[in-house]
């Protein structure tokens, strides 16, 4: 009893176990010892001698920067002894009578090597600048009143050009330097060579933005102006072609057919009075049909009723011919000009067709206000929505013609309705003749 008492306290000693071993652990399994990568039969001892890829020490857009600053040395040399000899040259001959043509033709030059380095700096440094507005085409159009006159004051007067002239003249220095630092840096200080390129690039970016891009805020203006123009002209020769066509197509055709029955009841009205007299009732007929369509021709173009008693009463005649239920509120206690007038009449007129093709509508509602130097307009109806300006609806067309004139034309029409079209025109006030 004793020995068997001293065996149970020294459980170190039963079976000739060591303390701390797992008993059911199966014989064949090794034991997990992951200090110890020998144990684990997946182990490669070259797996601690595989190194890490290479990679570059700056990111790319470092190196952009890197690169834009060791070009600025070539370009800059390339733009200065353009300006020394065109521009400066034609300066000195200006007394001449090459000189200025000279002049003139180095500023459109100038222009060109502007556009270069914005699309440098747009590529290399990521700076978004809009184009300057291009010279006038009036003034390069052949046949144009002046001709060459023309021309060469444009050119000589053309503030983008002096001012890529200047950008030009200045680089040289500027783009040596930053050559120079460039180079040094990249054999001595290539730890701090990051922060230098962006230190320099934040200046080429300054220059860029305050030399090379527009003026302000009226080239933009005006180049917005005459995309608008092009609209207008677009628009109106639309017009003419439907007025063409439907004259062609409609009460022309209609009074050659009353010229025709006409005729033809001519000759047998001594034969065939009866005849005749169905013949010219059938003539009657078309010349009430003819009448009809031109009424509503001259309503496409202007329509009466406009002109005489304004918008209001313009405006109830349009909603009493659409298909659905439609109230009208103008709240405007002047008459706009009459080009704002017609062009507010036919943007409610085609947005109710709209409604009676389109929408599904029950109802819908015109209400016209002003609001300080705005002319409003919102059309709403309660139909299945889904409109979109690309749906071959008319809408796209709308929003060019407001546009043109300085307007907005903004469309809410999720699915499901409702749709509410929200128009505006700028306010001019009627002049005594209009």
């Amino acid at each position: 009893m004793t020995s068997t008492f001293r065996d149970e306290k020294r459980p170190g000693r039963r079976s000739g176990r060591r303390p701390g071993r797992r008993s059911d652990r199966p014989q064949d399994q090794p034991y997990d010892r992951p200090h110890d990568p020998s144990y684990d039969p997946s182990y490669d001892q070259d797996d601690d001698e595989r190194l890490p890829p290479a990679r570059f020490a700056y990111d790319r857009q470092t190196w952009k920067e890197i690169l834009h600053l060791l070009a600025n040395l070539p370009m800059a040399l390339i733009g200065f002894v353009y300006v020394a000899v065109l521009v400066f040259t034609g300066a000195g001959l200006s007394v001449t009578v090459i000189g200025l043509p000279l002049l003139a033709v180095g500023l459109v030059g100038a222009r060109q090597l502007g556009k270069l380095e914005r699309a440098r700096a747009r590529a290399l440094l990521g700076v978004r600048i809009d184009e300057p507005t291009p010279i006038p085409a009036r003034a390069l159009r052949k046949g144009a009143r002046g001709g060459a006159l023309r021309w060469l004051w444009t050119s000589l007067k053309d503030p983008v050009g002096w001012r890529n002239v200047l950008y030009e003249f200045i680089r040289l220095p500027w783009g040596v330097l930053t050559f120079a630092v460039t180079m040094v840096s990249l054999f001595v200080a290539w730890p701090v060579l990051g922060f230098v390129a962006r230190l320099l690039t934040n200046a080429d970016r300054a220059m860029v933005r305050a030399l090379l891009s527009p003026s302000d805020d009226l080239e933009r203006r005006i180049a917005e102006l005459e995309s608008d123009r092009g609209v207008v002209v677009d628009t109106a020769a639309a017009d003419l072609r439907r007025i063409e066509r439907d004259l062609h197509d409609g009460a022309q055709a209609r009074l050659v057919a009353l010229a025709m029955g006409l005729g033809l009841a001519k000759e047998k009205l001594l034969e065939d009075p009866d005849a005749a007299a169905a013949m010219v009732d059938e003539a009657h007929g078309e010349v009430k049909l003819a009448l009809q369509e031109l009424r509503d021709l001259a309503r496409g173009i202007h329509p009466a009723v406009l002109t005489d008693r304004g918008l209001d009463a313009a405006l109830s005649s349009v909603a009493s011919r659409c298909t659905v239920p439609v109230s009208v509120t103008v709240d405007v206690r002047e008459r706009p000009a009459a080009a704002i007038e017609g062009i507010a009449y036919f943007t409610v007129s085609e947005l109710l067709q709209n409604v009676s093709k389109h929408s599904g509508a029950r109802t819908a509602s015109v209400e016209v206000w002003r609001a300080g130097d705005r002319l409003l307009i919102q059309v709403e109806d309660d139909g299945r929505g889904g409109a979109r300006l690309d749906g071959g609806t008319g809408m796209a067309g709308l929003a060019e013609r407001l546009g043109a004139v300085d307007g907005l034309f903004v469309l809410d029409s999720p699915p499901g309705g409702p749709t509410i079209v929200t128009a505006e025109l700028p306010w001019r006030a009627r002049g005594p003749k209009e």
